[in-house]
């Protein structure tokens, strides 16, 4: 079945009790605040279950707070810090299972307690949640549909949905057409199946811990069926097609900027809007401790050409840390900043080189930007390799790539119109979506 495809329009509806929930990170947060934000504007009574960090990021969105227990509540800008242990594992199997372990299911009993406990003093009709929050399907596993709000899910991240029609989500592979492709996702599934009974054995554990049974399935699968509906942050052009997707998976479209982070524009911003392409550059929020990955690469490859290159760091000490990279100084075509906002950043940009957040690189097709991706950690993998796919960009297929990579790759997508075409298009798919009113009908709905 194909997944259902909304293109909502508004619609009046009763006003609700809402409470909305993420995992304590920027990533996650940003799009749930402004889900929470817009059903609030439309008059809905909006409780944000968050980190603690977030809470005056949630009065700004202009909802009420509700604190994550200490057992769930941990800071994605340290998370070696928060989670002993795990700075001795490598990138790759090891520190993914790691995180599985401890990041995603070990707090989801202290989710799922701390989502009763709010509901016996916020008795709410919808609970919306960041699909990473596992902590909620305890809810919809417990109790009838009649006796308890509906569950939303929200996949900001590439969907996750097992398929036959593609490989399992981490390894990065598009879809390969045809009786080909589906033996070959089988094949895979099953060995993932077989790699990952360990921590299949752990989540049923951690569930029934909160008193319920998991579902038997592949990993990523409860997350989308369990919920009443499941609705992914994205456009078909942007997602592997699944044939065998449920009824409950519906794709929206993306999200507008983040909520409560205005910014002021920089003194050069003069610059962006002159003769030169613009190449952006940036390591999002979270995988930005090491400048020297993908941001002073770049710098140097480009550091030689007619092009203005702007390196949004994400981080207070950026600019000064970019520079100490570079040798003291940064060369005369290149403006780092600390933080830079996007919205207003990218209808002026050429070529957007990142590391593969979903957001950003989301953000840039929104606005036509084409990509080049550079990532290795967490989903960035699957969104560049869906990059490579959709013809929007070219995937480096590492993330620590040499300046001539880089300098090869953006010369590229410069130069061959078709990269830019694919993004315009891609562009105006986004733009026939409107994922607050889709939101807003089916709470209103469910």
């Amino acid at each position: 079945m194909s997944p259902r495809i909304d293109r909502a329009r508004p619609q009046e509806s009763p006003l609700s009790r809402i409470i909305t929930t993420a995992l304590p990170a920027h990533g996650h947060v940003s799009p749930l605040l402004a889900i929470s934000a817009d059903l609030a504007a439309r008059g809905h009574e909006v409780v944000f279950l968050g980190g603690s960090r977030f809470a005056e990021a949630a009065g700004r969105a202009g909802v009420r707070f509700a604190a994550l227990p200490a057992e769930a509540d941990w800071d994605d800008r340290d998370l070696d810090g928060s989670f002993p242990g795990r700075a001795e594992l490598p990138p790759g199997p090891e520190r993914i299972a790691f995180d599985v372990r401890h990041v995603f299911l070990d707090p989801v009993p202290h989710q799922y307690r701390a989502l009763l406990a709010l509901l016996a003093r916020f008795p709410a009709d919808a609970v919306v949640a960041d699909a990473f929050v596992q902590g909620v399907l305890p809810l919809a596993l417990a109790r009838p549909r009649a006796e308890r709000p509906a569950l939303i899910g929200v996949g900001i991240t590439p969907a996750m949905l097992p398929s036959a029609d593609t490989a399992p989500f981490g390894l990065a592979l598009p879809p390969l057409p045809g009786e080909e492709g589906r033996i070959r996702n089988r094949s895979l599934q099953e060995e993932m199946d077989r790699r990952g009974e360990p921590l299949q054995r752990y989540a049923e554990k951690v569930f029934a811990e909160a008193g319920v049974r998991l579902p038997a399935g592949p990993r990523g699968l409860a997350q989308v069926t369990v919920p009443d509906v499941y609705l992914q942050l994205n456009v078909p052009g942007f997602e592997y097609p699944r044939s065998d997707a449920p009824a409950s998976y519906r794709l929206i479209g993306a999200l507008p900027g983040n909520v409560g982070e205005e910014q002021p524009l920089p003194g050069w911003w003069a610059e962006v809007t002159g003769e030169r392409p613009v190449v952006v550059v940036t390591q999002g929020t979270l995988a930005n401790g090491d400048l020297g990955e993908l941001v002073a690469p770049t710098v140097r490859a480009l550091a030689d050409r007619d092009v203005l290159v702007v390196a949004a760091t994400a981080r207070p000490d950026g600019p000064r840390a970019l520079a100490e990279l570079l040798g003291g100084r940064l060369p005369e075509n290149v403006r780092a900043a600390e933080y830079v906002p996007f919205e207003r950043l990218l209808p002026h940009t050429d070529v957007l080189v990142s590391n593969g957040g979903y957001g950003g690189v989301q953000t840039a097709l929104r606005y036509g930007v084409p990509v080049v991706v550079a990532g290795a950690s967490e989903d960035k993998p699957e969104v560049a390799a869906r990059v490579q796919w959709a013809g929007v960009g070219l995937d480096l297929r590492t993330g620590r790539p040499a300046p001539e990579a880089v300098g090869r790759a953006v010369e590229q997508v410069l130069a061959e119109g078709r990269f830019r075409a694919r993004a315009r298009a891609l562009g105006a798919e986004f733009a026939a979506y409107r994922p607050f009113d889709t939101i807003a009908e089916l709470v209103g709905s469910l």
